[in-house]
C-alpha cells in the first residue's frame, strides 16, 4: 500500500473444518467448538496484517461440506511526506465464518448451522529511515481490535434447558478480540517518466487474543505472522484520460504464512498475478488524484480464485 492510498478488496472463500454438536438433551461430540474459535480468530489475523495477497482470496470448496467463510476489507497506508517520513497504515475487515456442529445423544443427529460474524480494524505506525533516495526501512507497530458474535439459528426447541457453557457461546455469545505485534518494511520506489516501479519486502508478526464477551466460556488466540514480497509496475498506454495519460498496471505479490492462518484453511502461501488500469485524475481541482482497478489471479496449495481490486490514490 503506497501514499495515500486506500484498497478494497471483495473476497469470498471456504475454509476446510470440522464438526461438533449441542442440542436437546444432547452432548457436545468432540468438543471442537474451542477449535472453531481459535480458528474465527485465525481467520481474524488473514484481515490483521496489512497483505494484498489474503485481502484477494478466493476460494470454493463447497462439494466437500466445509464451512464457508466470507471477508472483505477495506484499508490503506501512506508517507506522510519526504521531510516528515511518519508512516500510517489502517485497515477494517468484516468476515462471516459458517461452520455445522452435529449433535448427537448417542442414538441420533442432527446438523445445527452456526454463523459467527466478525468485525476487526488495525491500525499501524512506523517510520520510514532512508538507505538511499528510493530505499527506505519502515519498522512498524500494529494494534488489532476485533469482535466476533455468534449467532445460533436454530429453534429454542431444540436447545431446551442445555446450560453447557460452550452452547451458551454459539447461542449468541461472542468474543471480544486484541492484537499486539508489528513489521518490517524495506520499501523501494523507483519512479521515471516513462514508467514506475514499487516493491515492497515485509514480515508481520501480531498476537490475537480474547477478552470479555462471552471469553470465559470459550476462550480464542491465533498468531498472525507472514513474509510477504509485492511488486507493481505502472506505465503509459499510449491513450489518455481526463486530460493525463492512462497507465497499465502489473502487480505480483507472495504471501507465506506462518502462524495460525498456514493451518485454517489448509494452505500455507498464495501467490498473486494481477493485470489493470489506471486513471489519473490530477489534472483536474477533485479530491481523489487517481483510481485503480485490477483483476487478480490466486494460487496456492491445492487453492486458486479470482478477485476485483479497486484503489483510489489522495
Amino acid at each position: 500500500m503506497k501514499r495515500h492510498e486506500a484498497l478494497f478488496s471483495l473476497l469470498i472463500a471456504c475454509a476446510l473444518g470440522s464438526t461438533a454438536a449441542c442440542a436437546q438433551g444432547m452432548d457436545i461430540v468432540g468438543s471442537r467448538v474451542q477449535q472453531h474459535a481459535n480458528a474465527v480468530l485465525a481467520l481474524m489475523s488473514y484481515s490483521a496484517v496489512p497483505d494484498l495477497t489474503s485481502s484477494s482470496l478466493s476460494i470454493s470448496n463447497q462439494a466437500n461440506g466445509d464451512p464457508s467463510v466470507r471477508m472483505s476489507q477495506l484499508g490503506g497506508g501512506f508517507t506522510v511526506s519526504k521531510r516528515l517520513p511518519l508512516y500510517l497504515e489502517g485497515a477494517i475487515a468484516y468476515s462471516r465464518y459458517d461452520p455445522v456442529f452435529v449433535a448427537s445423544n448417542g442414538t441420533e443427529s442432527r446438523s445445527l448451522p452456526a454463523r459467527w460474524n466478525s468485525l476487526s480494524g488495525t491500525a499501524g505506525i512506523g517510520w520510514d529511515f532512508p538507505i538511499t533516495p528510493e530505499l527506505a526501512f519502515r519498522p512498524i507497530f500494529n494494534f488489532s481490535l476485533g469482535k466476533v458474535a455468534s449467532d445460533l439459528q436454530i429453534a429454542r426447541a431444540y436447545l431446551g434447558h442445555v446450560t453447557d457453557r460452550q452452547i451458551d457461546f454459539l447461542d449468541g455469545g461472542s468474543l471480544n478480540a486484541y492484537g499486539l505485534g508489528g513489521a518490517v518494511m524495506l520499501d523501494w520506489e523507483h519512479y521515471r517518466e516513462n514508467y514506475e516501479v514499487d516493491v515492497e519486502l515485509r514480515y508481520s508478526d501480531i498476537e490475537l487474543r480474547s477478552f470479555g464477551g462471552s471469553s470465559a466460556a470459550v476462550e480464542g488466540s491465533a498468531s498472525a505472522r507472514t513474509a510477504n514480497v509485492w511488486a507493481r509496475w505502472r506505465a503509459p498506454t499510449g491513450l489518455h484520460a481526463f486530460d493525463r495519460p492512462l497507465r497499465y498496471v502489473l502487480e505480483f505479490s507472495h504471501s507465506r504464512y506462518l502462524g495460525s492462518q498456514a493451518d485454517v484453511l489448509g494452505f500455507d502461501r498464495l501467490t498473486t498475478l494481477g493485470t489493470g488500469l489506471e486513471l489519473d485524475t490530477s489534472g483536474h481541482d477533485v479530491f481523489i488524484t487517481r483510481v485503480r482497478a485490477v483483476l487478480r489471479y490466486v494460487f496456492g496449495n491445492n487453492v486458486s480464485g479470482v478477485s476485483l481490486g479497486l484503489a483510489v490514490s489522495f
